[in-house]
């Protein structure tokens, strides 16, 4: 159970066998089925959560009711509302299950734990979050220079798993774009390859 988590922070941090120890007790693990909410738009984020198996889709919505994707995790990913985690602010994201999901979730009483007892935890968030900043402004980035077509393909080498587990309405709105485009988009593709 603890396997994947291990790998992951072990990418950026090396842990002696009681550092992982503390770690392991500090995390709760979680289930949701497929369309079950893990979180809901209103409430206040006590946690963030290690997705160990499944897939699941962040999302808010707009004044007209429109669903927007702003975040897909599957296995190996972490997952949660951060502004919501660290403000305690009420949240305007939705977070629901693709897939049935498993998860291991950590809450700020216990993150503040591991700071404290395990400094180099700080580094592993640190690096964590630099990253999500970097992938956040990749997307405004592509979000505004390119094209249908240039988004579609880059989702495609950046989350090459994803474009199977993942309904086609919801990688558009996730793109930016309307599911037709997409579909017209996928269609492109399929012709391009044929004639070479």
């Amino acid at each position: 159970m603890y396997d994947l988590i291990l790998k992951n922070v072990h990418r950026f941090i090396e842990l002696t066998p009681e550092e992982k120890k503390l770690f392991i007790s500090l995390l709760k693990p979680k289930k949701v089925y497929k369309r079950q909410l893990l979180f809901q738009e209103g409430n206040i984020a006590h946690y963030q959560y290690f997705v160990t198996k499944g897939c699941l889709r962040t999302y808010f919505i707009d004044n007209k009711g429109q669903e927007h994707n702003v975040q897909f995790a599957i296995e190996d990913w972490w997952t949660g509302d951060m502004h919501g985690f660290l403000t305690q602010k009420e949240s305007r994201f939705n977070i629901i299950a693709i897939e049935d999901s498993e998860m291991l979730s950590i809450d700020r009483p216990s993150m503040e734990e591991l700071y404290q007892k395990v400094p180099k935890f700080n580094s592993y968030f640190r690096q964590l979050l630099q990253n999500a900043f970097i992938s956040f402004q990749d997307r405004i980035l592509s979000g505004m220079s390119e094209t249908a077509e240039e988004r579609y393909v880059n989702f495609r080498k950046k989350y090459p798993s994803m474009d199977k587990r993942i309904p086609q309405n919801q990688i558009a709105s996730f793109l930016g774009i309307t599911p037709e485009s997409l579909s017209r988009v996928r269609k492109n593709m399929t012709n391009k390859n044929r004639k070479s």
